[in-house]
């Protein structure tokens, strides 16, 4: 966006949310809740246009709730810095330092050598199932980044550029599809674990998210496969390179990897999980320690353990400059004001007002109620961050399920992971804009994404209206 329509949206916003704020309380809102709802729209139109960074917009709620009297200081200020958001930062921390030691490439080309033997058709199925699960544990741009280089020097071997298309399209479309699969793979499933937990009390840990985000990645990754590679024929031999020894850093923060992603899927189950043989227990006899606790764990390991480097003794496998320079600290902050406008909205009375406007949708079948929410939720989120989408929608889709007597899980769940189905444009999310940097056209990607687009809508309707309860 040009920096002329930059200032005229910066400009715009606060008339929108006066004028939102004015036409609402005369349709019968009380005052705090039009209020909320003229904050809401201008976050939403500068979090859609990017006028403005999206760290910054996510700090309008910390000034405006407590002038207006929706929220007190201490409370709104609260949103910005929780164990979720520390989940975030901690996930943040062991992906920095997994990039920083280069253990991601040297993982990613023997996982290929590994599954992508063979014909194009299943190289190009070794990279996408390569990249999803890799993106489960490291972010989707972290992973788009370190796949791309490795799908370009195979497309410049002889007679490999017919495979450009499908493997640039395969490796953005199977980073957005891993990160569905865990709670921190994609910031709008953090999102969703917070706000589940902020209005409703109820803790989604690792198995609780994989046992529904898991079955929808194993259906859509194969159904992706096939649209991308179905023209393509299977004669051609590639040569993956060789991922060479694995060096004292890599080894470390593997091992670290693993652990962590041991100790998470394993905190509760089977059996009370390794925490149950622990004495660190709360009243209610249910350990104290939760996904948080892991995660600061793991950022704790990188920054203290050596790297094994003879020469340099004291290194560590991150510092604190390597690693503040990879966390995303503005997700972090609009994280928080997302947080922040869900508390608005209940605290207002706006999502007691949403639902009663709602109730309209009582009759509707469940399941046809999920294809909408699904398919409105992925259109939007091909002009907006996803992240942004989940912060704005998920206080309304919590409205709606009450309204409509749904679970409101299952309406939740269903839109945040709708949120990762952006596969159309090239703006819609990072990996999709490095591989259209790589060469891919627009319309190479709007054709391919719209087929896409529209199973990811039916499958995550359906998986989450049998799973989620």
């Amino acid at each position: 966006m040009d920096d002329r329509l930059n200032q005229q949206m910066l400009r715009v916003g606060p008339i929108l949310a006066v004028g939102v704020a004015i036409v609402t309380h005369a349709l019968g809102l009380p005052g705090p809740a039009a209020i909320c709802a003229g904050t809401a729209a201008l976050c939403a139109l500068w979090w859609i246009t990017e006028c403005v960074p999206m760290g910054v917009v996510g700090l309008v709620p910390l000034v405006v709730f407590p002038v207006t009297g929706i929220l007190g200081e201490k409370q709104v200020a609260g949103y910005y810095w929780n164990d979720m958001i520390m989940l975030l930062m901690g996930g943040s921390f062991l992906s920095a330092a997994m990039e920083h030691a280069g253990a991601h490439r040297r993982l990613a080309l023997t996982m290929v050598r590994a599954v992508g033997r063979g014909g194009a058709k299943t190289f190009i199925a070794g990279m996408m199932l390569t990249t999803a699960l890799l993106s489960m544990w490291i972010s989707n741009t972290a992973t788009t980044l370190m796949m791309v280089p490795i799908a370009l020097a195979v497309l410049g071997q002889a007679n490999a550029e017919t495979l450009r298309v499908p493997l640039l399209l395969g490796i953005a479309y199977s980073s957005s599809l891993g990160g569905m699969a865990t709670p921190i793979g994609t910031p709008p499933n953090v999102i969703f674990k917070a706000q589940m937990e902020q209005l409703y009390g109820v803790s989604y840990s690792f198995p609780d998210w994989m046992r529904i985000g898991v079955p929808i990645v194993i259906v859509l990754l194969p159904l992706v496969w096939w649209l991308l590679t179905r023209r393509l024929g299977s004669d051609l031999r590639l040569e993956i390179p060789h991922p060479g020894p694995w060096r004292k850093p890599e080894v470390r923060v593997l091992a670290i990897l693993v652990l962590t992603a041991l100790a998470w899927t394993f905190r509760e189950n089977p059996a009370g999980g390794w925490t149950g043989l622990l004495p660190t227990l709360a009243a209610e006899g249910q350990s104290m320690i939760r996904d948080t606790t892991i995660a600061i764990a793991a950022a704790l390991a990188v920054f203290l353990c050596p790297a094994g480097d003879p020469a340099d003794p004291g290194k560590r496998l991150l510092s604190w400059s390597e690693a503040s320079a990879k966390v995303p600290w503005g997700i972090l902050i609009m994280f928080g004001g997302g947080l922040a406008l869900a508390g608005g909205f209940e605290e207002s009375g706006l999502s007691a007002a949403i639902a009663e406007k709602l109730v309209v949708l009582k009759g509707v079948p469940p399941l046809l109620t999920l294809v909408l929410i699904c398919a409105v939720i992925t259109m939007l989120t091909e002009v907006t961050s996803g992240t942004a989408t989940a912060s704005l929608m998920l206080p309304i889709l919590a409205s709606l399920a009450e309204a409509t007597g749904m679970s409101p899980a299952t309406v939740m769940i269903a839109g945040t992971i709708s949120c990762s189905c952006a596969f159309m444009l090239p703006v819609a999310t990072a990996p999709n804009a490095i591989v259209y940097s790589a060469g891919i056209k627009t319309s190479q990607m709007a054709r391919a994404g719209v087929w896409i687009n529209f199973a990811a809508v039916l499958v995550i309707a359906v998986i989450s209206h049998w799973l989620v309860r």
